[in-house]
């Protein structure tokens, strides 16, 4: 039974000083603060944490990518090796994003990635495309964008055998709306993103079960005094989930702020919508059928100002939402932690730290910067791990 101790728990409510956590398996069997004694743990080792944040491990719902392995290769090798890296950044938690194709290689990757879903190395499948407005293409090959036609959204969540966890699309298509409820009744969540939606539009999806906004203010109808569009729609709803990329360069900090004004940490969902290149040199990368520009962390569509994804991590995106905006690191680990699990209908095993959910946590030294990482209560990065990623259960 492995007790950490002198640890700063980061908790939704607050934080603990002077705390300790212990783990027995996969899971929490404790924790607590100083005027409780831990117990002694001699079997599992005691790790004192020199006042260290410990945070819930970082849930990223939208992600194509990291460390030269891309989710949308068809390559299930490369899909690990992203998922080990950011698993070193603290994610212990991912759903892999793809992104536009040609249904058939659609099918291929899904089906490729269903495996490691069923192995538990990833969470789900999130489909970013093709049934996306051309308007608001953003880094995705518009040759290949269609309508969501029930049959071919119908045809890819069957390709994956229950893996795939959401589908980003516009609204506004032609079968956008009966997409929409076509997801929500199969139990996959519908996202609406890449869309020129007004926001009757908007609204009109989430009454029919459109859950969460992606990346919001990226690749949208901007908000105008008259035309509201889908970023004020979904800030409106509380039943809806709105995605972030915390760069500072997808959304200006004072924007990030104005967000949580409106809309809380409960609902707001660090994302960090990387791609291969994230824990790469700066140069030229696939993503997808497309190529594009990685110049001092940015990431464009090669030969224009699109952003294409990014090279963030959950690490630099809850930094940045403690240093940049403001945003106490409480709060921002519920955005970085239990909003995507609460997203995905797995906060009652992971999100927080809590007595009975798994082992799942991130190490932070006062700068924020990733000491170690645990996941299902084995040591995965820091603390003498080794570099393997352990199967789980979710």
């Amino acid at each position: 039974m492995p007790v950490l101790r002198q640890a700063r728990l980061v908790l939704p409510d607050g934080l603990v000083e002077n705390g300790w956590l212990c783990t027995e398996g996969e899971r929490i069997a404790a924790l607590g603060g100083p005027q409780q004694l831990p117990p002694p743990g001699p079997d599992g080792g005691q790790y004192n944490l020199s006042g260290h944040y410990v945070v819930p491990g970082f849930v990223d719902m939208h992600v194509h990518g990291g460390g030269g392995g891309a989710f949308s290769s068809g390559r299930v090798e490369e899909a690990r090796n992203a998922v080990a890296f950011h698993l070193s950044h603290g994610t212990t938690t991912i759903m892999a994003s793809t992104v536009t194709g040609a249904l058939a290689d659609l099918e291929r990757y899904i089906a490729e990635l269903a495996e490691l879903v069923e192995d538990g190395v990833l969470a789900g499948i999130h489909l970013e495309g093709p049934f996306i407005a051309r308007s608001r293409c953003g880094a995705h090959d518009p040759n290949l964008l269609r309508d969501p036609e029930p049959a071919a959204v119908r045809r890819l969540v069957k390709a994956g055998r229950g893996a795939v966890r959401m589908v980003t699309l516009a609204p506004e298509l032609e079968h956008g709306l009966e997409a929409t409820g076509l997801l929500a009744d199969a139990g996959v969540i519908a996202a609406f993103g890449h869309t020129d939606a007004t926001y009757a539009e908007a609204n009109h999806a989430i009454a029919r079960g459109a859950r969460v906004a992606t990346h919001v203010f990226n690749a949208m109808r901007p908000v105008h005094h008259r035309e509201p569009g889908p970023v004020t729609a979904a800030l409106e709803q509380e039943e809806v989930f709105v995605e972030i990329v915390n760069d500072g360069m997808h959304v200006h900090p004072s924007v990030v702020h104005l967000v949580y004004a409106a809309a809380g940490a409960h609902r707001i969902a660090l994302i960090t919508d990387a791609m291969e290149a994230a824990g790469s040199p700066d140069g030229r990368y696939p993503l997808g059928p497309l190529t594009v520009e990685v110049s001092g962390g940015a990431v464009r569509v090669a030969g224009t100002d699109t952003l294409a994804g990014s090279t963030l991590t959950m690490d630099n995106a809850l930094r940045n939402t403690v240093l940049s905006v403001g945003v106490p690191i409480e709060q921002a680990a519920v955005s970085a932690s239990l909003t995507p699990a609460r997203a995905l209908g797995l906060a009652d095993r992971i999100g927080t730290l809590e007595t009975g959910k798994y082992a799942d946590l991130v190490v932070l030294d006062d700068d924020l910067r990733v000491v170690a990482v645990m996941r299902r209560g084995r040591w995965v990065h820091g603390m003498g791990a080794t570099a393997h990623v352990p199967a789980v259960t979710l």
